[in-house]
């Protein structure tokens, strides 16, 4: 088989069979309703991107307090469940498959983007020092409260019954987000947890949290329908780590053991750390990765088998038919980051397909 034709052949990561290894990387787009449901809009959305081996959704929080953003859709009710089953069916009657990304926020929001009566929690009270956009404009982050050690189970809790929505909703799988500087990157960086009790301190503890939610969303339906996405030394939303490799390896290592079906990297160049190497070296199972890939190197990254399969996030959004046009060489529409985030219908459904 020529390295021009591996992205098109079929992968299995856990349970989740693709028809190929062109994946669709979770996006934030901002179109959700008021009441945190998925919408007509995105059936169309992601029904369209179908074709894709793997599509994952946006970041989808598992409870109210767990929403930072503008207009970002959640899990963690009858009406959203039911949204997001119309979204599922879409996507499997165009032969697709689909995962639910698992986002909770944690410091990172704008009050105004939550419900009302909703907070704002971290593992510490330090507040992050960036701007968020809300309907207002962007404005400043409220100082997170911090959680209290008789809180984190129902923080696990929310994360398995996410899952178990996520399910019922009809999903193929789940991925947890462990990056980005959300509540997950929160417990396991140094400069955002100064907890002092099991969840805090020593490196051991750090991880505990992640692991905790991963053992629980597994027990849901397997541990081969659970994904999780990480990008270590990622400085985004004002996080810091004083050794995102010492933390990483002992997270991955202490990973491995659950086979989950699959380990999704963030490359990211800038931080100076071999992210991928690193997830091969002290993770066994199929590896998705991300960021910027072109098709040359996307080809050669799956036939050296460092990875399983490549996802795409900009491409995606300007290409409905992305993995077609990857294929026949077509020429690619070019993204118009000014509608990314904005309501409505423009610049999210009406890129055009070859067809």
């Amino acid at each position: 088989m020529s390295h021009s034709e591996i992205l098109f052949t079929p992968v299995n990561l856990g349970r989740i069979n693709l028809a190929n290894r062109v994946v669709m990387a979770p996006m934030t787009r901002s179109r959700a309703g008021i009441d945190d449901c998925v919408s007509q809009l995105h059936v169309d959305y992601y029904s369209q991107r179908a074709s894709a081996g793997l599509v994952i959704t946006e970041g989808t929080h598992p409870s109210v307090n767990g929403k930072g953003y503008c207009r970002t859709p959640g899990i963690y009710n009858q009406a959203q469940i039911e949204a997001w089953r119309e979204v599922t069916d879409g996507v499997h009657g165009q032969g697709g498959k689909i995962v639910c990304q698992i986002m909770h926020c944690g410091r990172v929001g704008g009050v105004s983007n939550k419900a009302v009566g909703a907070e704002t929690v971290a593992p510490s009270a330090i507040q992050c020092h960036e701007k968020i956009f809300t309907e207002e404009g962007m404005v400043d982050m409220p100082l997170a409260r911090a959680l209290s050690a008789d809180e984190i189970p129902g923080i696990i809790e929310e994360h398995r019954q996410a899952t178990q929505n996520a399910f019922d909703a009809g999903f193929d799988g789940v991925e947890l987000h462990c990056t980005s500087g959300y509540l997950m990157a929160q417990f396991l960086s140094t400069g955002t947890n100064q907890r002092e009790d099991e969840y805090g301190g020593s490196l051991d503890n750090r991880l505990r949290l992640v692991l905790e939610v991963l053992n629980a969303m597994a027990s849901v339906d397997g541990a081969d329908r659970v994904g999780m996405r990480i990008c270590p030394g990622n400085p985004f939303n004002d996080l810091q780590d004083d050794n995102p490799v010492e933390t990483f390896t002992a997270l991955l290592t202490a990973v491995d053991p659950l086979n989950l079906a699959y380990l999704h990297v963030i490359r990211m160049a800038s931080t100076g750390i071999d992210n991928i190497d690193l997830a091969r070296t002290h993770f066994n199972g199929p590896i998705i990765v991300n960021d910027s890939y072109n098709l040359n190197e996307a080809q050669q990254v799956v036939a050296n088998a460092s990875a399983a399969a490549v996802s795409f996030g900009r491409w995606f959004v300007a290409n409905p038919d992305l993995v077609e046009r990857l294929k026949t060489g077509a020429e690619l529409n070019r993204m118009d980051g000014r509608t990314l985030y904005s309501a409505g219908a423009k610049g999210y459904l009406d890129y055009p397909s070859l067809n």
